[in-house]
């Protein structure tokens, strides 16, 4: 199932009931692929508990994807153990838990940084564009090239990741994400920059997306 963007700044906003109707029931029956789209549709539409609940019994299971999922929850409260899970999930063949990986290993929170690993799990992913885990990977990507620091800053290749990605979910949807991190900043990682995300927000702005236009808006304005 298609989840657009690494920490779901575009929740897909499911009503529970639609959720019950569409994995409840093979959920409670011990389907642990059920029990992870459960667990997936419910992180999408905020509910957290919900979603961790179903993603443990799913875990336990043996769902590759569901550590994944529970590697990415773990990422708010200790990016050391976001990084254990992710491993796992690795591990046990789990393609999301590549980009979950491989962002723990570019923040300095999780642990020693490995900026080479994390570039060639990225690039990996980023190629098989039948897999919904690329636009994540291309976006990633284009961040890592945008933000610079243990690399060389390169805007060429982030613009070409960004596009990539945005072509793959919505128009100006990457470049959107890049403004939120470098205005927000992310500990370990990206440092706040106003410049760099007046600069994508308004690249987003100008592919026609209307959240980047609307953000765009609001920083120039303060």
């Amino acid at each position: 199932m298609k989840r657009w963007g690494l920490w779901l700044l575009f929740p897909l906003l499911a009503q529970a009931d639609d959720i019950g109707t569409q994995y409840k029931e093979q959920a409670e029956a011990g389907d642990k692929r059920a029990q992870y789209y459960l667990a997936d549709t419910y992180y999408s539409s905020g509910d957290e508990s919900h979603a961790r609940y179903w993603a443990e019994k799913a875990a336990e299971a043996g769902e590759p994807d569901a550590v994944a999922l529970l590697a990415q929850m773990t990422m708010k409260t200790s990016l050391p153990d976001a990084r254990k899970l992710a491993e796992q999930a690795v591990l046990a063949g789990s393609s999301s838990g590549e980009i979950t990986l491989a962002h723990t290993l570019l923040n300095t929170q999780a642990g020693k940084t490995d900026y080479p690993r994390a570039i060639s799990m990225l690039q990996k992913a980023a190629e098989n564009t039948d897999d919904d885990s690329a636009v994540d990977a291309q976006m990633l990507l284009g961040l890592i090239y945008a933000n610079g620091g243990e690399i060389k800053e390169d805007d060429a290749k982030a613009t070409e990741f960004f596009k990539s990605s945005s072509m793959l979910s919505r128009s100006g949807y990457a470049e959107y994400w890049a403004g939120v991190m470098f205005r927000d900043g992310e500990k370990g990682f990206i440092q706040p920059n106003t410049q760099k995300a007046l600069n994508w927000f308004n690249v987003s702005c100008l592919e026609g997306n209307d959240s980047g236009c609307e953000a765009l808006d609001a920083l120039s304005g303060e």
